[in-house]
């Protein structure tokens, strides 16, 4: 199935949560003055336009990033990102995961982006080719098997899937194994939506019982509108930085006094 384009949410709290988590890991990564391989499975098209008819229509930005952008100092790196995509591409950009960390690494490190979908492609390589790295039109589970460990060994992972196939559920936890098993080193971080009828919490358990030493974070907040199945977001982080944990407890209390929600 390719008919998921993530420009009807680019913007909403599930980003704000992911990508302000992104950017720290990267910042805290790119301290040391050692070079890191940067992947991403399902890249998406890397940079959006919020004021694009399809981001408008589903009013997830108006409730995401809209209302969130001040939740963070300027100092923290997701602001930093934010205010020099904002500089570049004007203030309705939003960046996506590759924008992220386009912006939060260092020439010396490599970065690695998978998109099948081929409009979605094609618009990635249109906008993130000026920040360098390797595009490949290809399933990212494949990408991520046949790459690991990359090099250098030192990296990040991101697994950010659209969940539109219901096996993904089943199939996470064991490819998830199976890559920290080639690549005991790497940071993966894998996203997954939390919706009203709970799909995803057979699979964090799974993933908890195989790697009960990674960290699982989530957050809650209201549907961006009548009907929208999805109340929260999740993070599930393999070999987790130093502060990793503190840096998730200071997001969730901002999402909890922001929303008056708890999850």
């Amino acid at each position: 199935m390719l008919s998921y384009q993530h420009i009807y949410h680019a913007g909403n709290l599930a980003d704000v949560h992911k990508h302000s988590m992104l950017a720290w890991v990267l910042d805290y990564m790119t301290r040391k003055d050692k070079p890191l391989s940067y992947m991403e499975t399902h890249a998406g098209r890397g940079l959006y336009n919020l004021t694009d008819e399809a981001a408008i229509k589903t009013g997830e930005a108006a409730q995401g990033i809209a209302r969130a952008a001040d939740w963070f100092a300027a100092d923290h790196p997701y602001s930093k990102v934010l205010a020099r995509i904002h500089t570049k591409h004007g203030a309705n950009a939003y960046p996506g995961s590759p924008a992220v960390a386009a912006e939060s690494i260092r020439p010396m490190d490599n970065m690695y982006l998978a998109e099948l979908h081929p409009q979605e492609f094609t618009a990635l390589k249109e906008n993130m080719s000026p920040y360098g790295g390797v595009f490949k039109q290809m399933d990212g589970w494949e990408l991520a098997l046949s790459m690991c460990p990359p090099e250098p060994r030192r990296g990040m992972l991101l697994i950010d899937p659209s969940f539109e196939i219901k096996t993904d559920y089943e199939t996470i936890p064991k490819t998830i194994s199976q890559i920290h098993r080639k690549w005991g080193v790497g940071v993966i971080m894998l996203w997954y939506p939390i919706l009203a009828d709970g799909p995803h919490k057979p699979m964090v358990r799974a993933l908890q019982s195989a790697l009960p030493e990674a960290v699982t974070h989530e957050v809650a907040f209201p549907p961006a509108r009548a009907g929208h199945r999805m109340v929260g977001s999740g993070l599930f982080v393999v070999n987790a930085p130093y502060g990793f944990e503190e840096e998730a407890t200071r997001l969730s209390a901002l999402f909890h006094t922001k929303l008056r929600r708890t999850i």
